[in-house]
């Protein structure tokens, strides 16, 4: 199997179109050519990780975090970036991140994050906006099943939890074709009027070319007449972070307990609490303090993210009880969940789990 096999399931696992502008993931190092040989998956690409892949014979590491994030002009080894990657390019050890790709994705890191607590009937927190399009096209009557349905199997008529969304119209439509045409209806120059059927439908942006590719396929005309727009809707099912429901309210200090225990906490950082109870949970993997208010506007009891400064702690104005838990703690199933799908996904193949713990914070 070669490496760009496997990369095709973490695409299925974590779009790289989900992936925030700032972020750097898919192949950070190493040739997708290469044959695998077995797969490391880990939290963070450090040097210590490296050695671990060589050892048990992996020559791709699959990471959260991607080892290479801001921009890098020279690689000696002088810090633990450069060491990383010097070693796994001597090694002939691909990289690969996810980040922020499967961050954005529904059963991503923070639905992982919501499971480890037992949180229900969860929904995205920041929903990501400026992600949908939509495609208007006409074509006459007897095209617009075969269209329609094969729009459909390129990814558009997502809506929410609904799948094969459209709208359709009738109307007439005209033209008349030059010298070089070759009409489906009518002839050369003549003026035709025809009944037609309007097609609307919408799309993940990053499905674009497929969705054209399969509308040339399948309509009939010479020249496919269609309209691009893009939405402002924001996307119900990609988006950072989580709001959902404890089965049974807890006391603040009870919940805060919990955390601790279930996502295995060195400490927690806390605002004031406010002396009720803990039913509506927003979290946020990682840095989180941007979501601030859309956690409050959720109507959370509790924010649990990573990361927070002083002056953060001073945004819960008694609205809300904000929890620092640890940027590690907060996605520390992540690695278990990517090692589970890469197994259920290509069932023949050696998936191992880093045994290194990458978290760079200590606790006495």
């Amino acid at each position: 199997m070669k490496i760009k096999e496997i990369i095709t399931v973490l695409e299925e696992m974590a779009p790289l179109a989900y992936a925030e502008d700032f972020d750097n993931v898919g192949l950070l190092v190493g040739n997708q050519d290469d044959e695998a040989t077995g797969v490391l998956v880990c939290h963070d690409a450090l040097e210590s990780v490296i050695d671990e892949a060589i050892t048990k014979n992996c020559n791709l590491v699959v990471c959260f975090h991607p080892i290479l994030f801001s921009g890098i002009k020279k690689i000696t080894g002088k810090n633990y970036v450069e060491r990383s990657v010097l070693k796994a390019i001597k090694n002939d050890i691909a990289i690969y991140a996810v980040h922020t790709a499967f961050d954005n994705h529904k059963k991503g890191v923070n639905k992982i994050f919501c499971d480890a607590l037992g949180l229900k009937n969860t929904k995205i927190l920041v929903p990501k906006p400026n992600f949908i399009q939509k495609l208007v096209t006409y074509t006459i009557p007897e095209n617009v099943e075969k269209v329609r349905n094969a729009l459909f199997d390129a990814g558009a008529g997502k809506i929410g939890n609904y799948d094969d969304c459209s709208f359709t119209s009738q109307g007439i439509g005209t033209y008349m074709g030059n010298e070089n045409s070759n009409p489906e209806i009518g002839e050369r120059f003549e003026f035709v009027e025809a009944q037609e059927i309007k097609i609307e439908v919408t799309f993940e942006k990053h499905l674009q070319s497929k969705i054209l590719k399969a509308l040339f396929k399948n309509h009939v005309y010479e020249e496919v007449a269609y309209e691009i727009y893009d939405l402002q809707n924001t996307h119900q099912n990609i988006g950072l972070g989580m709001v959902g429901e404890l089965e049974k309210p807890l006391t603040e200090t009870e919940f805060l307990f919990l955390v601790k225990t279930k996502m295995q906490c060195g400490g927690i950082r806390h605002s004031s609490l406010l002396g009720k109870s803990i039913k509506k949970v927003a979290v946020l993997g990682g840095s989180g303090s941007f979501a601030i208010k859309n956690a409050i506007q959720a109507g959370a009891d509790v924010f649990l993210t990573a990361d927070l400064k002083y002056h953060n702690f001073y945004e819960a104005e008694n609205q809300i009880v904000l929890a620092d838990i640890g940027h590690f703690e907060s996605e520390r199933y992540t690695k278990n969940y990517i090692v589970d799908y890469l197994k259920e996904k290509i069932t023949n193949f050696a998936f191992v789990l880093s045994e290194e713990n990458t978290n760079p914070v200590k606790y006495l």
